[in-house]
């Protein structure tokens, strides 16, 4: 029986040796997401639906992984119950009113557990505890509403377009306007007359204002105007004097 030459026999020891090298690399990293080398405790919560959420997934609190999801289990038609593996370390952190929610990473990232944070007069979570919980938005609703959305906006679009073409081919009363040289035109001299109509009537006001038969009337509502603003500085000048002798006699205890 042929033996193995030294150089073969290096390298069937270097490929177990990198083989129970990955190995032990891959426990760790297993158990390190797992929290199998971290003291850990235990949290509860019940969903209507997990959303896609797995064993494994992170649990988060204040943007952070401090946990794994442990269990899933269907407890009836209408509850699921998620089991959390957290941190020892970060229970002082977690109150019992802190709620639980599911969210994403991304838009179509792994799914998450994310813990809200309680109210400081509140104490911390017990091992074991169930909290309450929120039911996640399924991403189907989301596509329904931007769908919709992007429809209202297809339709508002396509009235504009209409519009603009209508504008754009005279029609309505706008595109006339737009278009019709000589619409635009009797506009235009529309506000010129409304102007001469103006100054026409403030003329013929400024002309009754000295007319005989009207004279004692914006006389005697000039005098009225002047006696309203005579009365409303003496009033002032009042104001201000009471206003001073009041801080005198307030200087005059101190």
């Amino acid at each position: 029986m042929e033996s193995h030459t030294p150089a073969f026999k290096f390298r069937l020891g270097l490929f177990i040796i990198t083989g129970i090298g990955l190995f032990i690399l891959g426990i760790f990293i297993i158990g390190k997401q797992k929290n199998l080398f971290d003291p850990v405790f235990t949290l509860k919560a019940n969903f209507f639906n997990v959303s896609g959420l797995q064993v494994g997934n992170a649990v988060r609190f204040s943007g952070i992984n401090i946990g794994t999801v442990d269990k899933i289990l269907i407890v009836n038609d209408s509850t699921v119950k998620v089991e959390m593996l957290i941190k020892k370390d970060v229970q002082r952190f977690l109150k019992g009113d802190s709620q639980a929610g599911i969210g994403s990473e991304g838009i179509i990232g792994d799914k998450v557990v994310v813990l809200s944070q309680g109210t400081s007069t509140s104490k911390s979570v017990r091992d074991g505890q169930l909290l309450t919980s929120s039911e996640p938005v399924e991403t189907d609703a989301i596509m329904k509403s931007l769908q919709i959305t992007a429809d209202n906006a297809a339709v508002a679009t396509d009235g504009i377009a209409e519009m603009i073409e209508n504008i754009n081919a005279g029609k309505g009363t706008l595109g006339r306007l737009i278009q019709d040289k000589s619409m635009a035109a009797n506009l235009d001299q529309t506000l010129v007359n409304l102007k001469k109509s103006t100054k026409g009537l403030n003329e013929n006001m400024e002309a009754a204002k000295h007319n005989f038969l009207l004279r004692g009337y914006y006389k005697k509502k000039a005098k009225k105007e002047e006696k309203a603003k005579k009365e409303a500085e003496e009033k002032a000048e009042k104001e201000k004097e009471d206003a001073a002798e009041a801080a005198a006699k307030a200087k005059q205890k101190k």
